[in-house]
C-alpha cells in the first residue's frame, strides 16, 4: 500500500514538473484547485448514494489525488508535506479520543475538546473556524450545533416549530406589502430556511441530505411525468398545467401503491 502511495506522489511530482510535466498541472494553485476538490467530493457522495462500489473506489482515488496535489503544492512552497498532513490528523484523532488512547476512561465532550483546539490557535469566537465554502444548509447546521454545545438552544421541540411558523408568517407579511422589496423578502426567506434547518437538527435528520433526497424524488417523478405525457403524444411545451398536474398525481399514486405492496411482501 505504501508503495502505491509513493507511486501516486511520484506521479504528481512528475505532472507538476514545469519542464517535462503537464502544463495544466504545473500551473495549478491552491485557489484554482478548490472547485475541482468540491466536484470530486460530490462525486464520491454520489457513488455512495448509488451504492456503486467500483465507481466509489475510482472517485476516492480522484479525491486522494487532490490531497496529494495540495501536499505537493505546499511542499514546493516550504509550508508542509504529506507526512505533516498525516501527523496532524493522527494527533487530532488521538487528542479527541483520550478514552481510547490514554488512561482516561471517561468519554470526552467533543465540542469542549474542539474548543480547546481553537483556543490554542488563538481563535476567540465559537464560530470562527466554520468553513465558508460548505453548502449553506450544512453551514447553518454547524452554526446551530456549535451554539447548542454551549447551551444556546431550545431544549424542547415546540418552540422550534413555532419559530418556523413565525418566520413563514414574516415572509407572508413582506409579500402582503403594497410595494414588495425583494431584498427584504430574501432576508426573511433566509431566516425561514435557517429556522427549518434548526427544526431538522432537532428532529435528528440532516437537512442537506433531506433536500438532496427531495431533489432526487422530484427528478424521478418529473421524468415519469414526461414519460406519461409522451405516451399521450404531448410534450412539456404543449401540455397544459392541468395535464401536467394530472400526470403528477398519477405518478404519486403509483409510487404510493407500489410502496404499500412492497411493505406487505
Amino acid at each position: 500500500m505504501l508503495s502505491e502511495l509513493k507511486r501516486l506522489q511520484d506521479i504528481t511530482k512528475k505532472l507538476r514538473n514545469p519542464i517535462d510535466g503537464c502544463e495544466w498541472d504545473s500551473e495549478q494553485t491552491f485557489d484554482s484547485l478548490k472547485s475541482y476538490t468540491l466536484e470530486e467530493t460530490y462525486e464520491v457522495l454520489d457513488a455512495i448514494d448509488r451504492q456503486d462500489m467500483v465507481e466509489l473506489k475510482s472517485e476516492l482515488g480522484d479525491l486522494l489525488f487532490q490531497i496529494v496535489f495540495y501536499a505537493d503544492l505546499a511542499s514546493e512552497q516550504g509550508l508542509f508535506n504529506f507526512d505533516d498532513i498525516c501527523q496532524s490528523v493522527a494527533d487530532k484523532l488521538i487528542s479527541r479520543h483520550p478514552h481510547i488512547f490514554s488512561n482516561n476512561t471517561s468519554k470526552p465532550n467533543w465540542e469542549q475538546l474542539k474548543q480547546q483546539e481553537r483556543d490554542k490557535r488563538e481563535q476567540y469566537s465559537l464560530l470562527d473556524d466554520i468553513p465558508n465554502a460548505i453548502p449553506a444548509l450544512m453551514k447553518a447546521e454547524k452554526i446551530q450545533k456549535r451554539c447548542a454545545s454551549v447551551g444556546f438552544d431550545w431544549t424542547e421541540l415546540q418552540p422550534v416549530i413555532a419559530k418556523v411558523k413565525e418566520e413563514l408568517n414574516e415572509v407572508e407579511q413582506e409579500l402582503a406589502q403594497s410595494t414588495i422589496e425583494q431584498s427584504k423578502v430574501a432576508e426573511e426567506m433566509g431566516d425561514l430556511l435557517f429556522a427549518t434547518v434548526n427544526l431538522a437538527r432537532h428532529l435528528k435528520v440532516k437537512s442537506e441530505l433531506c433536500l438532496q433526497n427531495a431533489n432526487n424524488k422530484f427528478i424521478r417523478r418529473f421524468k415519469q411525468v414526461e414519460s406519461l405525457l409522451k405516451q399521450k403524444n404531448h410534450n412539456l411545451v404543449d401540455a397544459t398545467l392541468e395535464e401536467m398536474e394530472d400526470a403528477w398525481q398519477i405518478v404519486k399514486q403509483t409510487e404510493k401503491s407500489t410502496s404499500e405492496v412492497n411493505k406487505n411482501d
